[in-house]
């Protein structure tokens, strides 16, 4: 079987420090693996700078006009982690075989990007790369990254367990997610969704090297939060079940009222006014904001607003 044409595609945003120590650990394993074979000489890595407000951009620049492997890729301005992947590959559509993408940290292993490459060989359209434990993590983040699985299963949203960003998809998976316009992305959910042959290869996740993670736990909530409401409608039925309740209670305190009237037992007072307008009410807006939240993203995707921009190209 002839080797595989392979893009890398890393998306960068405000990775000014980490970039040059990347691509120092990527080039040799890149090399090694187009020397061995396994990758065509025509495959290539490329930088994608998601609006960065550093020198990230001057750096992708200066690697690109001195390598000949390495391709970057400049957005208009800050699309997110989402769009910049998206990005990377919608620019390079029916260019490759296959593609991979991972953060351009490298906290996530290279070396695995080699079992890829033969998974992919092996008939897998779509291989993720599955962390084997997170036994580096602090208590907190392991518990929280954990639960986040457990509660997108629990919604109904398909994820592969301790699985990010990192994996490699065939050009015929590419077809597909790019005919999907979805305006709020959430890539993790979207390949388990097209389908097709995949596979899994395990890794352990490194530390990293220089500057600041660009997920802190606001962006984790609001990630988190993007793939359920992106892709269950389970938060809905809740408010159902929850108006049902409701409903079923005010009936057994409206008994209790009755009940207390006809023994001539009711004490003027607001209490018995006040906690059920407070209930209701409080339960209420809930619910409105929930719904709300689905308005909102039906309004997102209307507009039909384009999920990235590219400035350049070098």
């Amino acid at each position: 079987m002839e080797a595989p044409k392979l893009l890398i595609v890393l998306p960068c945003y405000n990775e000014e420090l980490a970039l040059v120590l990347s691509w120092n650990r990527l080039k040799p394993y890149f090399e090694l693996l187009m020397s061995e074979g396994k990758i065509a000489q025509a495959s290539r890595v490329c930088f994608v700078d998601d609006g960065s407000r550093d020198k990230t951009w001057t750096v992708i620049d200066g690697i690109c006009k001195s390598e000949t492997h390495v391709l970057g890729v400049k957005l208009a301005r800050n699309f997110g982690h989402q769009g910049a992947l998206l990005a990377g590959l919608g620019a390079h559509h029916n260019q490759y075989d296959c593609y991979v993408t991972i953060d351009a940290d490298l906290q996530d292993d290279i070396n695995a990007i080699g079992k890829m490459v033969e998974a992919f060989g092996n008939g897998s359209d779509v291989v993720y790369g599955v962390r084997e434990d997170r036994s580096e993590d602090s208590f907190f983040k392991r518990v929280t990254a954990e639960g986040f699985y457990r509660v997108m299963s629990w919604m109904g949203v398909k994820t592969i367990f301790n699985h990010a960003d990192f994996r490699l998809i065939s050009n015929r998976v590419l077809d597909q997610l790019i005919k999907c316009p979805e305006r709020n992305l959430f890539l993790r959910s979207m390949f388990p969704l097209i389908g097709f042959p995949s596979s899994s290869v395990f890794y352990k996740r490194l530390k990293r090297e220089a500057g600041e993670t660009k997920y802190p736990l606001s962006k984790m909530l609001s990630f988190a939060w993007n793939g359920i409401t992106s892709f269950s409608t389970t938060p809905i039925r809740a408010v159902l079940a929850m108006g049902v309740a409701t409903f079923l209670l005010s009936l057994l305190i409206i008994a209790w009222i009755m009940f207390a009237w006809l023994r001539g037992t009711v004490v003027p007072g607001w209490t018995s006014t006040v906690i059920p307008i407070a209930l209701f009410s409080g339960l209420q807006m809930i619910s409105l904001g929930l719904i709300g939240e689905y308005i909102g993203k039906i309004y997102l995707e209307v507009k039909q607003r384009p999920l990235y921009i590219i400035e350049k190209k070098v």
